[in-house]
């Protein structure tokens, strides 16, 4: 059986060329003109998945 990427996390993370994944940070939508703005500008910036979380990313993404 063909192995085949699971689309959805496909579309939520991003792998770098040297096979680093990254995801956006969340509460990042709406409601944001209270929020103080180095929250907003930090919270706009990609985060490196790492520990177990990333084991079962690649396993996903077939990387």
């Amino acid at each position: 059986m063909k192995r085949r990427t699971h689309k959805a996390s496909a579309k939520r993370f991003k792998v770098t060329a040297g096979g680093r994944i990254f995801h956006f940070r969340a509460c990042r939508k709406h409601k944001l003109s209270k929020v103080r703005a180095q929250y907003r500008r930090q919270a706009g910036r990609l985060v490196e998945v790492t520990g177990g979380d990333r084991k079962v990313l690649k396993e996903l993404l077939k990387l």
